[in-house]
Formats: structure tokens, sequence, C-alpha cells
């Protein structure tokens, strides 16, 4: 079994390997509003030719933000130039990323991610500013033993478990508490036994290179129980379907080792959180349209690549940090780049850029994102504030070197901040999504789905008693 990436350009090259490999099934992978992937499977005698080229139907109305019931046929179609094996399925399965259309026209789906990932690299190549935008997402998550959630009238908790949390030092164990554990905050790059994590994120980037992902390392995370794994940056599109393939690969991994893995910006209180560093840089003609002669070794245009991101931060947020949850993590003290300031190496700041030793290299980090974004949405948001930037010539600022966790209280306010709820963040993009509707890149009809949708959790989250309130109120 070929287990690398693969790619064919018509529908006789698959269809003889699919013959030739006996692979039984074929499953259709899309990415629903909220990120999530879903699928639906095809017997390899039904998949031919006609198949591929035209799809199959399926009910639109049963995704999330998508389609009334009135108007619920879409259709499915197959991208066979990302496929891959699933190397948890029990009989021989490709996976086929797949593009969503609309039956009657023929025209992708508006509210498809994949294909708002495609609309914002064909809207940066007729700008005529780049011909590639390349993405590397750096994806932290939790590995946990154990997890208990109840949400009753009566009773609302969670309770999770990891041998690695300091908050078992004192717990007897049948084989014996060992005691080698990371204290708070301090995970980052211990060695075992210490790092308890080691073999299972080395067989998460196994499995997840024999998914086709090019991969570079794993490591361990600051908080007890967080991992990261490292994967090869690659062009918007790829890149995205590159974080489908990474959560899947850490999900079911560890479901196989008899753990859980969640990729939730803030499930440890007072610890570390998850984010999604998110490593960009534009070229155009085989060059690095990001080098220059300015701050830290920037060109212009990646200045104003930067004060376009910062301009529309807050609107971004709503892609780049689109749960309840994520608002946990962006607060000072546990890393997370709150203030809107871009600075060379400083890892306090919402953007950074990281030292290289090339022109090539020459990229800009944008911190505040996380693993709960869809990266379809996300990473084209984030290249049309970008290139909006540059269009408009948006200059970011000066550069603030110094530690931003550190400065006067007077000095940090006078500095824009990420938002601090995703209520504020749906907000911002009500008010701000001009630059995301260019050439219907985003539409309108997407952007009011999208944060009638995401309304849904705030509702939820905000209408919920919380159990630290009647540590607070019941006696008052």
């Amino acid at each position: 079994m070929n287990t690398y990436r693969l790619s064919f350009k018509s529908p006789a090259e698959i269809l003889k390997y699919i013959k030739d490999n006996q692979v039984q099934y074929i499953d259709f992978n899309f990415t629903d509003l909220r990120g999530k992937w879903q699928h639906t499977t095809q017997h390899a005698s039904t998949f031919d030719k006609s198949m591929i080229e035209s799809g199959i139907f399926f009910d639109g109305s049963s995704i999330a933000g998508w389609r009334a019931i009135n108007e619920s046929d879409m259709r499915l179609k197959p991208d066979i130039s990302r496929v891959t094996y699933d190397p948890f399925a029990a009989q021989k399965t490709i996976k086929v990323f797949c593009d969503v259309y609309e039956p009657t026209s023929g025209k992708p789906y508006n509210r498809d991610p994949r294909s708002v990932a495609k609309a914002a690299q064909n809207y940066m190549k007729s700008s005529g500013l780049a011909d590639t935008a390349y993405f590397g997402p750096e994806i932290e998550f939790f590995v946990f033993d154990d997890i208990k959630v109840n949400i009753e009238m009566n009773h609302v908790g969670y309770h999770f478990d990891s041998e690695e949390g300091p908050y078992n030092a004192g717990k007897d164990y049948p084989t014996g508490n060992m005691g080698h554990r990371p204290d708070v905050k301090g995970g980052y790059f211990p060695e075992s036994p210490v790092d308890s994590l080691s073999d299972i994120r080395a067989e998460m980037l196994t499995v997840l290179e024999s998914m086709g992902v090019a991969v570079e390392k794993h490591h361990h995370e600051v908080a007890p129980s967080q991992c990261e794994l490292g994967i090869v940056f690659s062009d918007l599109l790829d890149s995205a379907d590159n974080v489908q393939l990474y959560k899947h690969a850490v999900h079911n991994v560890a479901n196989s080792y008899g753990k859980s893995a969640t990729f939730m910006p803030k499930p440890v209180f007072g610890d570390n959180g998850s984010g999604m560093h998110t490593h960009q840089s534009l070229w155009k003609g085989g060059k690095p349209v990001f080098a220059g002669e300015k701050y830290a070794g920037l060109s212009d245009n990646a200045l104003y690549y930067i004060g376009g991101v910062m301009k529309h931060a807050r609107a971004l947020n709503a892609f780049t940090n689109p749960s309840t949850n994520s608002y946990k993590r962006l607060i000072p003290g546990f890393e997370a780049p709150v203030l809107l300031a871009y600075s060379s190496n400083n890892r306090s700041a919402a953007c950074r850029i990281p030292y290289v030793d090339s022109p090539k290299g020459k990229r800009i980090e944008v911190r505040f994102p996380d693993p709960t974004a869809n990266p379809y949405f996300s990473f084209a948001a984030m290249l049309m504030a970008g290139l909006d930037g540059i269009e408009n010539k948006i200059l970011p600022g000066d550069a603030m070197d110094k530690d931003l966790y550190e400065i006067p209280k007077e000095e940090k306010e006078k500095i824009p901040h990420v938002c601090s709820s995703l209520r504020q963040a749906l907000m911002a993009l009500e008010e701000d999504h001009k630059f995301l509707i260019k050439n219907d890149v985003f539409t309108e009809d997407l952007i009011k789905a999208y944060i009638a949708l995401k309304m849904q959790d705030v509702e939820r989250y905000e209408s919920m008693t919380h159990p630290i309130e009647f540590r607070m109120y019941y006696s008052c």
C-alpha cells in the first residue's frame, strides 16, 4: 500500500489505481461551516467516471448553517488531486477531499469553506500582488486519559484526568505513582519520563506522514498534557487540507491508545492554552514578496500586510478564534498574544517576525489564532486582510520590541487589543467585512449565516449558569 500523498490527473488514472490496489471504499470528505470534517462513503463498485465528474447529491439542510429544508439538495464533487489512504479504516479505504456545488447553477457553494479558500487564492493572483500564499500553522492540543461532562438542570460540570497532571501528585495508582510529571507551565521540552507522551506523538506524526502530509518534528508543549506536531508549510489550500488531516490523525491515534485529544484553546484553568500560530508569506514569480530592507528585513508590502492584519484583527477573531472558549486563552499571563503589536522575535506580540537565515524564509507569524478555527476561513480571511493592507498601503505603526507583558498599564492601554469575547468578535465582523467580500471571496450571505450560527454558541454559553457563580453569589 502506498501510504504517501496521492494525486490523480484524470478519472481513468484514479480508477486504475483503485482497481490495481483493490481499494474497497472511497470516503468523500468535506468541511462544514464550523470547520468540522464530515464524510460519506461510496463502495468502489459505484465510483466511476460519471461520479468523479458530476459528484454525488447529499442533504445540505442537515449540515449546520447551510441549506433550508426546502432547498436541501447539494452536490459533493471529489477533488482527485488530493487523495489519501485512511489508516484507521478496517477495510481498504481512500479519502478524497471534496468541494460543495450548487446543483442548479453548477457553481461552487458560497458557504463551502474549501471553495472560499480557493476563491481567496484566485483573488490574490488576479490582484497581481502575488501568485502564491504560503501558510504554516503550529497546532497545539491536549491529550487526556479521561473526560466527563455533565450538563443537567441541577448538575453542571466537567472532569478531566491525565497522569501527567500536577493535580495527580498524590494519587494512588495500581502500579504506584512514579512522581515524574511537569509542573504548571513546566512542560516545554522535558525529557522522559517527565514527558510521558513522546511515543503517542511519534505515532501521530508517523500516521500523519502516511496520509501525505510533510512532517518535521513533535514535542511537548508548555502545559502538562499539551503537545504539538510540526508540519511543513504549504500553499493556503494545501495547508488548510493538512490541518484537517492533522486533526483526524491526532483524534484517532489518541483514541487507539485509549486516550482523548482535544483542540479546545483553554481546557485547563490556570495553565497555558492551545494556539494555532500561523506563519504566512507571499511569493511572486519565484521570489519572496516579504523580503526587503525595512524593519527586520521586511519589504514595504510585508509591513502593509501586517498593517492589514492588525487593522482587521478584531473582525478576523470571528474566524481565527471562533469559540467562546477561545477568549479564555486570550487573556494576559499565559503567553497569549492579546495586544495588537508586531515585533521581531518577541513572542508577546500578536504578530512576530521570526529570525531567518535567508530572504526566502522571510515571513510573518500571526499568533492569536487557535485550533478551533475553520482553517479554510481562517487562512482565507487573514490573506484578504493582508492583501487589503497592501492595496491600501496600511502601515502597522512602530514595532514593539519590549516585553509587552511588562510595560506600564498606561502604555498598555494605548495599544489596540484583540476581542475579549466571541460576541464582541462577531459584532466586529458584522461591522468590518468589506475587505472579505471583494470579488465574492466571502459573500454577505456567508457572513450573515456564519454570524447567526456562531451566535447560537454565544447564547448557549451566556445563558448557562456557571459553577463559579454559585461560589460567588449563592450566599449573597
